[in-house]
């Protein structure tokens, strides 16, 4: 692409981007705030397109408003987060991939059922990536945003006690969120050692995953070297063979960042509809 298109392309992404702002600030049907790169995000997801976008954005605050108690009424240091961040670790790995997918890991640290609680839990999921949305992907590229979301479910330790655990309210709403609301394209979801009894664990949740998310799912059955053909190794923990760092570094890094963060995933500007209006939304193709 020679300078002068790309130039083209700035201009109209900034006029976009002004525009999408301007509405944002004037729908009573959304919050006061957007940090600009949340907007950024909503923008890129929607693949620049204005429209889509501006559906995109009142369908994720229109789910926000309608649970708040995974969404809004929330604080990183209360007694329900620091039960979860004790027992699990929910962490953005560094840096990009060579496709310019953001990784995060999910894993448990204490394989006990009963440090369990799915509600608080995946509260906990939601202000970890929250806090990410507002943060650059990658230090060394402080503008460039990544282009899809690849998670890693470490099942180590995982029981069915651990299954019987989980609210289907919640499970529901978790779901719905990643396939309709989301700000980044989810591209690939990998389960590791899985456990021999990896189909009965199948059989529970397939039924609140859509067919595009389950298409996502790779299953690493034999060794977490397979892995290494989709995540790079420099990305991983050492736990993990990897060499950015261990889990307990890279969990401290997380726990500060959620602990700057806290005025901004509390503050009801940046989350409270005043008056939210129903949005049923459509299954946007954030898939691909």
């Amino acid at each position: 692409m020679s300078s002068d298109s790309e130039s083209e392309n700035q201009l109209r992404r900034d006029r976009d981007l002004a525009e999408l702002n301007e509405w944002f600030h004037s729908n009573e049907n959304l919050p006061r705030e957007i940090e600009p790169l949340l907007l950024r995000r909503f923008y890129q997801c929607m693949y620049c397109h204005v429209e889509d976008t501006k559906k995109l954005i009142e369908v994720n605050y229109a789910l926000r408003n309608k649970h708040p108690h995974l969404f809004i009424k929330r604080d990183p240091l209360d007694e329900d987060s620091r039960r979860t961040f004790d027992y699990a670790d929910i962490l953005p790995l560094p840096g990009l991939t060579p496709d310019k997918y953001k990784v995060s890991l999910y894993c448990f640290r204490d394989f006990e059922p009963s440090k369990m609680h799915h509600t608080e839990d995946t509260k906990a999921f939601f202000m970890v990536t929250d806090c990410r949305f507002i943060t650059a992907d990658d230090p060394a590229q402080s503008g460039q945003l990544s282009e899809g979301e690849v998670q890693i479910f470490d099942m180590k330790g995982t029981t069915m006690r651990h299954i019987s655990r989980l609210t289907i309210s919640t499970l529901r709403a978790y779901i719905k969120f990643l396939q309709l609301a989301f700000p980044v394209r989810l591209k690939a979801i990998h389960m590791v050692n899985c456990p021999t009894y990896l189909d009965r664990i199948v059989t529970v949740v397939k039924p609140f995953i859509s067919d595009e998310v389950f298409k996502l799912i790779k299953f690493h059955t034999s060794s977490i070297d397979t892995l290494y053909a989709f995540v790079p190794r420099e990305m991983l923990p050492e736990e993990y063979g990897g060499s950015a760092g261990s889990l307990a570094t890279l969990r401290a890094q997380t726990q500060q960042i959620l602990t700057e963060k806290r005025d901004y995933l509390m503050d009801p500007n940046n989350w409270v509809v005043e008056k939210p209006e129903k949005r049923n939304g459509k299954s946007w193709k954030l898939f691909n």
